[in-house]
């Protein structure tokens, strides 16, 4: 015979059982998953929709700081952009830094793709990331197909997203590691 006590119990636990944990946090991006709603003014106060970009071609976002990993990691991904951007591919850099320091890294970095300032972080919220650098490539139409987390400053992380890219815009991949230190001077290969 249930006692007032255990029926209690069992209902708790049965409604543990139905209800989903921690239903107020959110469900972390996947890929194959739409890409969320994103919108950020550019240095200039111009609106870039990623919506927008998608519809035209994928779309490489990559959330940095500027920091001396994301700073080794800055050639793979300018050369992955360079290697695509003919063939359909946007970059957008967004940074977690105040704009004067912005402005200054892209002018001494010579940064060749689009780029925004998000120093509050509201960004690394819409795409659910905590982690810094995270990269997601969008393919036209707005779906995720990949997602990259971490610092990785030999360039592998880049290789890896260059794959992927050149399977979306039909062509052959480059190695963006090997474009870039072909041009490192040979004390520092």
């Amino acid at each position: 015979m249930h006692t007032p006590m255990k029926t209690t119990i069992l209902l708790a636990a049965l409604t543990a059982l139905i209800l989903p944990i921690n239903a107020e946090e959110p469900i972390k991006l996947a890929v194959g998953q739409p890409a969320p709603a994103f919108k950020i003014k550019d240095s200039a106060g111009k609106e870039i929709d990623l919506a927008e970009l998608t519809a035209k071609g994928p779309v490489l976002v990559r959330l940095t700081c500027g920091c001396l990993g994301c700073n080794k990691e800055l050639p793979y991904f300018q050369e992955l952009h360079a290697a695509y951007k003919d063939k359909g591919l946007t970059s957008l850099a967004v940074f977690r830094e105040p704009d004067t320091k912005v402005e200054a890294y892209v002018q001494e970095k010579k940064l060749n793709m689009l780029y925004a300032v998000d120093p509050q972080g509201n960004s690394w919220k819409v795409f659910q990331t905590k982690t810094m650098p995270s990269n997601f490539l969008i393919e036209k139409g707005g779906r995720i197909a990949a997602i990259s987390t971490g610092c990785e400053t030999s360039g592998l992380i880049a290789a890896k997203l260059s794959e992927k890219a050149a399977a979306l815009v039909g062509t052959a991949a480059v190695d963006p590691r090997a474009n870039v230190n072909a041009r490192k001077p040979e004390a520092a290969k």
